[in-house]
C-alpha cells in the first residue's frame, strides 16, 4: 500500500475517526485505525459500538489495507512539516511515513484481523438539512439520562413521519422535543433510539449549513453520512416513555416571556446553587412579571422578570439548572409558559407557528416560606 496526501487533511481525517478507537481494549486492533487506500483513502475507527469512517483525496500508487496505531499513527502526522505526506506499507507491514526531510518507521497489522462493522445497507436513507438535523440533537440531547437501569433513556429517540421528524429525550425530571418539518413528504414511518454517545459524535461532524445529511436505519444499528464521513453505531432496544402522555396540554395558566430576559434572571438567581449547595428556584407568576427567589447555605439570591399574562400568583419550584438549559436551546425570542398548579410540570412551548418544541421539567417541593 502506498499513497500520498496533505498533512492537514490526513491530520484532520485522524482526527475524526480516532475519536470512536478504543482507548484500551482486550482486542488490540481497536486501538488502531483502519487505513484503507483505493479510490481515495478510508480511515476507520471503531469501539464495537460506534464506528466513524472518513474519506480522504489521496493519491494512491498501490491499493491496500492495514491497521495503523492510532496514537503513535496520529502524533507522528501532527508533528510533520507543512505539504505532502507520503505513505508506504511493505508486506511484512512496515510503514514508511516521509514529508520534507522526516522521515518515521513504525509497524502495522494485518487489516483481516479488525472486526467487520456493522453492514446498514438494506434500509433507504432519510435526508435532512444539516442544519435540521442539528438543532434536533443539540435542542435535545441535553436531557437524556445518565441512569444506566433504564438504558433505552440515555438515548434520543427519533419518530419519523410523513411530514415531521422528532426528537425527544427523558430523563425523568424533564423532558425536550424538538421537530423539523420538511417541505415535501419523507414517506417514512421510523421510530428508534439512538445512544447519546453516538450522538454527540454525529453532532461534531454537523455544520450549520443547509448541506444535506443522511440515516440510514438498520435492523439493530442506524448509518449516518454527512459529507465524507459516515457514522454507524448501535440502537438503545427497549420501551421508551410514551412522551404524548405526560406532557400536559389545555394548561389553564398561559404565560408569555422573552427568552433572553427570563434565561438571564434565572442565571443569575442560580449563581449560589451548585451541586454542593443545592437548592431549587421559587417562582411566584403573579400579573405580568415572575418573582423569582432561592437561598442556600452561602447565601440568597432574588430577580424578577417581566412576563405578559397573569399567573394568578402560583407558587412553584424548580431545578435551576433543568429550566436554564431548556432555555438555553430555545431557538425562538419569545417562548409560552403554560402551568397549571404547584404540582404540576411546566412546559414551555413556541409561540410563533414556524416553531415546533416542547421543553417540559417536573416541580420541586418547596418549604413555606
Amino acid at each position: 500500500m502506498r499513497f500520498t496526501c496533505e498533512k492537514n487533511m490526513l491530520s484532520a481525517g485522524l482526527n475524526i475517526a480516532g475519536r470512536t478507537v478504543a482507548a484500551k481494549s482486550s482486542l488490540s486492533v481497536l486501538e488502531g485505525i483502519l487505513c484503507r487506500a483505493g479510490h481515495g483513502l478510508s480511515l476507520t475507527g471503531y469501539n464495537m459500538e460506534t464506528a466513524i469512517t472518513h474519506q480522504i483525496d489521496a493519491e494512491v500508487t498501490e491499493v491496500g489495507q492495514c491497521i495503523l496505531p492510532a496514537r503513535l499513527f496520529g502524533d507522528i502526522i501532527r508533528r510533520l512539516p507543512e505539504g505532502p505526506v507520503t505513505v508506504s506499507v511493505d508486506e511484512h507491514y512496515k510503514v514508511s511515513i516521509k514529508a520534507g526531510y522526516a522521515a518515521f518507521t513504525i509497524s502495522a497489522e494485518n487489516a483481516e484481523d479488525y472486526p467487520e462493522l456493522p453492514d446498514v445497507n438494506e434500509g433507504r436513507a432519510v435526508r435532512i438539512p444539516q442544519s435540521a438535523l442539528k438543532e434536533l440533537i443539540s435542542g435535545t440531547i441535553f436531557a437524556v439520562s445518565e441512569n444506566q437501569g433504564r438504558p433505552i433513556h440515555t438515548g434520543v429517540k427519533f419518530e419519523v413521519e410523513d411530514t415531521a421528524v422528532s426528537a425527544i429525550a427523558v430523563d425523568g425530571f424533564r423532558l425536550a422535543r424538538r421537530t423539523w418539518h420538511p417541505e415535501d413528504s419523507l414517506n417514512r414511518q421510523l421510530s428508534f433510539v439512538v445512544p447519546a454517545a453516538g450522538l454527540k459524535e454525529v453532532e461534531k461532524l454537523l455544520t450549520d449549513a443547509d448541506e444535506e445529511a443522511a440515516f440510514t436505519l438498520g435492523s439493530k444499528h442506524i448509518l449516518f453520512q454527512v459529507g465524507g464521513t459516515t457514522l454507524v453505531c448501535r440502537l438503545l432496544e427497549g420501551d421508551f416513555l410514551d412522551w404524548r402522555k405526560v406532557v400536559p396540554t389545555g394548561c389553564p395558566i398561559r404565560l408569555t416571556a422573552h427568552v433572553s430576559d427570563l434565561a438571564g434572571s434565572i442565571e443569575r438567581v442560580g449563581l449560589i446553587v451548585s451541586e454542593k449547595y443545592k437548592s431549587p428556584v421559587r417562582c411566584i407568576f403573579s400579573s405580568n412579571e415572575v418573582l423569582l427567589r432561592t437561598a442556600t447555605t452561602i447565601g440568597a439570591a432574588e430577580d424578577r422578570c417581566q412576563l405578559a399574562g397573569d399567573g394568578r400568583d402560583l407558587e412553584i419550584g424548580f431545578n435551576v439548572r433543568y429550566l436554564a438549559d431548556a432555555l438555553r436551546v430555545i431557538p425562538s425570542e419569545e417562548v409560552c409558559l403554560e402551568l397549571t398548579n404547584g404540582l404540576s410540570p411546566i412546559v414551555l412551548t413556541p409561540v410563533e407557528e414556524k416553531y415546533d418544541f416542547s421543553y417540559m421539567v417536573l416541580p420541586v417541593r418547596i418549604k413555606n416560606s
